[in-house]
């Protein structure tokens, strides 16, 4: 893809600080990409993400398969203008995740895989070809290979049938992608089992793919396990294009993804947390249901810059949360995902001045985590 540009600019132990260029847009790496599944990052608008300082964001395939549908996508001249959303790039996800989550009605084979869609319980198909019209249909600039996200635990050997399957399925994907203006990445799956990571990871990087994403973490493993995951596939990834890991939006996980070499992250996880009254904050994780917070006329973070911390206390906070105002749970996901962002910026200042593990020591120790890690 002519249009998609990795610049490595800087190495502190693996963790790396890097641009990328992809269609007039540029953006610095680690960079955590707040998640819009239905073209909607949940209750905010498009100058609301700008404020927070987000360079890209994340959009989902299958969901927007379904609707507004491709012929809505293509009628509105891609995802961009349908959003009014112009301020960085977009990328969306195969939709691979979410049809491998029906687990009750899928049905995989080698051409694809048979489901139900989980609005109306019509029967639907799809190929890795598929995947890869509906991504251009929306007109993301970075697409994901069509994968399966394999189940944890899983054996040997239903893992490496699944990597087989997958392989061929980006080799199918490549082909059948047509557009300059789209990057295309794809997905290493492998599960806990280090040959088969190791395997995935160096048949994709044959395939020379615009980027690399990991996948299949995070789907219920231990964070040791999770770690292994990431030590079993970043060594044998080409230096010179982005990684990207899916679905990973706690502290812990970010820097130590980061610390291995990943560049880029999503995560629904700061929005939906913020609709259930939780914010994540310099000194951890609170809630602002509870009856402290009354009469409590502090910011959420005093060390934040976000749109809530600069006008809003926790007591206005509790107030709109304990009476169901929308607003409430608008200004805690500007802080949740305005705090990540936060976190990956510093993480990107360390980096340059080679201070990485101190960085990430200092945030772990102040940050109080949950049985979660988050």
């Amino acid at each position: 893809m002519k249009n998609l540009k990795y610049t490595l600019l800087h190495k502190d132990g693996n963790a790396r600080y890097g641009k990328i260029n992809i269609n007039g847009y540029e953006l610095e790496t680690p960079v955590f990409m707040p998640v819009g599944t239905q073209a909607s990052v949940k209750f905010l608008d498009p100058e609301d993400i700008k404020k927070m300082n987000a360079s890209i964001i994340l959009s989902n395939t299958y969901h927007l398969w379904l609707r507004p549908g491709e012929e809505t996508m293509i009628k509105a001249g891609g995802i961009h203008n349908f959003m009014n959303y112009h301020n960085g790039p977009i990328l969306t996800d195969s939709g691979g995740f979410q049809v491998f989550s029906l687990k009750d009605s899928r049905k995989i084979n080698e051409e694809g895989v048979s489901f139900k869609s989980h609005l109306d319980g019509t029967k639907l198909f799809m190929r890795p070809e598929d995947s890869i019209r509906i991504q251009e249909a929306i007109g993301s600039d970075i697409a994901m290979s069509f994968d399966e996200c394999i189940p944890f635990p899983s054996s040997y050997e239903y893992v490496k049938d699944s990597v087989d399957r997958t392989l061929r399925w980006a080799k199918r994907g490549l082909e059948a992608h047509t557009r300059d203006d789209q990057a295309l990445f794809g997905i290493v799956q492998g599960s806990d089992y280090e040959d088969l990571r190791k395997y995935c990871a160096i048949e994709l990087a044959k395939m020379d793919f615009d980027g690399y994403s990991i996948g299949g973490t995070s789907v219920g493993e231990d964070k040791e396990t999770h770690y292994k995951m990431l030590d079993y596939t970043l060594p044998y990834l080409p230096e010179d294009k982005p990684r990207y890991e899916m679905g990973i939006g706690a502290v812990n996980d970010i820097l130590e993804a980061i610390e291995r070499g990943v560049d880029m992250f999503d995560c629904v996880l700061p929005t939906r947390i913020a609709r259930h009254g939780t914010l994540m904050t310099s000194e951890g994780r609170i809630n602002i249901k509870k009856q402290m917070y009354k009469n409590d006329f502090t910011p959420v973070d005093s060390e934040c810059d976000c749109e809530c911390c600069k006008n809003y206390t926790k007591a206005y906070i509790h107030h709109l949360f304990r009476a169901e105002e929308g607003l409430g749970s608008r200004l805690m996901s500007i802080h949740n995902i305005r705090f990540l962002i936060k976190i990956v910026e510093g993480a990107r200042e360390a980096i340059k001045e080679d201070r990485f593990s101190a960085y990430k020591k200092d945030i772990l120790t102040r940050y109080k985590f949950d049985e979660r890690g988050f």
